[in-house]
């Protein structure tokens, strides 16, 4: 198995080296995706590589000028991406609107790189209005007429369909592995979780797809340790939480039973309807998967987010939750307040930890998350 994740983390090391590679073996484009709703199945139908682009490990240096300080780290470090060059191997990058910082990123790269073509899509937030899905139809069909200029070729509806069937399976795939740590029948670590996900975000489908079915084979079938506490990790809706602190919380005696994590379930939670029309499957596949799980970046009338990971945490036998909470991430900090009340309101241990880009106290970290795990147990054994 060790060999798969190794081959996996290099590219998650280095996507943007993995792209090249791909690009030069190919001779096809290689676009740019981000987070958090446009559907990659498009970019691929239309013989791209999407490449979920990301924060990298660089500390911010010549990006900060054009960037200002209250941006999250993901804004930032793209912005010093763009700024080192990171990002010159792409053919195009795809950009949504679900905040407002990121919009000032696309500003950015605007400006620093103005031959790049920027496909910029503005979604429907209200998803339950009586508009959205046409709204939302006009502009994944939008979309599709858009990566045809950029390709120079049309795209066939059985392409898509296809794109749309080997990106269910990859989904499939991992979700097993999801359900497999929920039964308690494998004990993958949350940062092999993490490469497994973001590898999915970079690679070509193909090749993450027959890497999966031998990790699937491998994994091996062994119970985590019973005395660990198991606890549900929710936040980091568009990037991934550094390793070390994934490391961290399973070294203070913690395990990782579920997550909502945009690089975990967020990302692979929901599929596109093989049997509808192309366009259709992702329309309904972007207006359906927040019943799912819910986004704070989005509306939709009588869904909280709070009750869904109450009712998760139960569902999956967390005994408690460990939030991470992106600095200055305005649509998390909007919606903490109602999280903190509804899990006073239900006596569940919680723990807020606001991550950073840069240098964040570990060692403050390890004594709240030690005294959390300890007061989560005495809790748990109480109630047992």
């Amino acid at each position: 198995m060790q060999d798969i994740l190794e081959q996996m983390a290099r590219a998650v090391a280095a996507p943007m080296v993995y792209a090249a590679a791909w690009k030069a073996r190919t001779g096809r484009k290689v676009i740019g995706l981000l987070p958090m709703h446009f559907p990659a199945e498009l970019a691929h139908a239309a013989g791209a590589l999407p490449v979920l682009l990301q924060d990298d490990p660089e500390p911010v240096t010549v990006g900060q000028a054009n960037v200002f300080n209250f941006y999250c780290g993901l804004n930032r470090s793209l912005v010093d991406q763009v700024m080192r060059g990171a990002f010159d191997g792409l053919d195009a990058i795809l950009f949504g609107d679900h905040c407002v910082q990121l919009l000032g990123t696309a500003d950015v790269i605007r400006a620093e790189k103005p031959d790049l073509p920027i496909l910029f899509n503005q979604l429907c937030t209200t998803l339950d209005a009586s508009w959205a899905r046409r709204e939302t139809l006009g502009t994944f069909t939008q979309l599709w007429t858009e990566l045809e200029e950029l390709t120079g070729a049309a795209i066939p509806e059985k392409t898509a369909r296809a794109s749309i069937r080997a990106y269910n399976r990859n989904r499939t795939q991992m979700r097993r592995l999801y359900a497999m740590r929920r039964r308690g029948e494998i004990a993958l670590s949350a940062r092999d979780m993490q490469t497994i996900i973001k590898s999915s975000m970079i690679m070509e489908k193909a090749e993450h797809v027959a890497l999966m079915d031998r990790l699937l084979d491998a994994v091996p079938r062994r119970a985590p340790d019973a005395g660990d506490l198991p606890i549900y990790l929710s936040g980091h809706m568009c990037h991934a939480p550094k390793p070390e602190l994934l490391d961290m919380i399973e070294q203070c005696g913690a395990r990782v039973v579920n997550d909502d994590l945009f690089t975990g379930w967020r990302f692979i939670h929901a599929d596109m309807n093989e049997q509808s029309a192309p366009v259709e499957a992702m329309a309904d596949w972007y207006l359906d998967k927040n019943r799912k799980l819910p986004c704070p970046t989005r509306t939709m009338k009588g869904l909280d987010w709070e009750q869904f990971l109450l009712g998760e945490m139960k569902a999956s036998g967390a005994q408690g939750l460990v939030i991470l909470m992106v600095k200055f991430c305005e649509p998390h900090m909007f919606f903490y307040p109602e999280i903190k009340e509804a899990c006073d309101a239900a006596d569940v241990p919680h723990l807020l930890i606001e991550t950073e880009h840069e240098e964040m106290p570990m060692e403050a970290f390890k004594t709240r998350v030690e005294t959390f795990v300890e007061i989560a147990k005495r809790r748990a054994t109480e109630a047992a």
